[in-house]
């Protein structure tokens, strides 16, 4: 990560959580604002360009899933949901609206440390992604051009925002072309769950990545393909 200081909105009715999420993340020079209900935090998040927001799915108002939501129509700001443990509905919409990943109450303050880490380093221009991958790359195809350094996306031309998660999936897709991939195989590699993780959050994500390819190009959305039985791979035209 660069040497500037990442700003991370802090999303929770609990004083006591956002007390502690602060203390740990400001341990790790990170700039924290907080909110405490929805409403606030779709405010603040609109009008300012936060690094990454750490978001609770239970809240005031209107919740974290329709902050997403209603965030993503606008902005591609990496979101981390805080979900308790019996919410795994919530953590399924949640995906499906664009959350980049989640994290479980109670939780770890090492593993939001850890996950807030690695989604700035993938959001970054300058560090990121697979083992696989080289420092600096353009991956071009028939319809689809990935510009790594620059963490762009343009199919036919025209240029496709992706939210981090997105990005780091088709970019580990396309590293590896024509070659299939499980879905726990990308869970593993790309969202980092080794023994926990919904394999429907690997679906929602190709869901949404297809559907922001097609507005572009339905060439391009027709490259990411189903492998029945098996998992997704990204298929170049012949």
């Amino acid at each position: 990560m660069s040497d500037r200081q990442h700003t991370i909105l802090v999303v929770d009715d609990e004083e006591r959580i956002r007390r502690l999420l602060r203390m740990y993340l400001e341990k790790e020079h990170f700039l924290i604002e907080e909110a405490e209900d929805g409403e606030t935090a779709l405010h603040m998040a609109l009008e300012k360009d936060y690094d990454l927001i750490l978001l609770d799915v239970m809240l005031p108002g209107i919740d974290g899933v329709e902050v997403c939501s209603r965030l993503r129509v606008q902005k591609a700001t990496p979101v981390i949901m805080l979900t308790a443990k019996g919410e795994e509905a919530n953590r399924v919409q949640g995906f499906e609206v664009g959350v980049d990943d989640y994290v479980v109450k109670p939780f770890s303050p090492r593993e939001v440390i850890f996950r807030v880490k690695a989604i700035l380093r993938r959001s970054s221009t300058t560090a990121f992604l697979t083992k696989e991958a080289p420092s600096s790359s353009t991956i071009v195809f028939p319809h689809v051009m990935i510009e790594h350094d620059a963490h762009r996306v343009t199919a036919d031309g025209q240029e496709v925002s992706l939210t981090p998660k997105e990005y780091e999936l088709l970019h580990y897709l396309a590293v590896s072309p024509d070659k299939v991939f499980s879905r726990e195989q990308l869970l593993k590699d790309v969202w980092n769950y080794e023994f926990f993780g919904d394999l429907r959050t690997v679906d929602t994500h190709v869901k949404r990545l297809r559907e922001k390819l097609n507005k572009v190009s339905p060439d391009a959305a027709a490259m990411i393909t189903t492998v029945w039985g098996v998992g997704y791979k990204l298929e170049v035209p012949r």
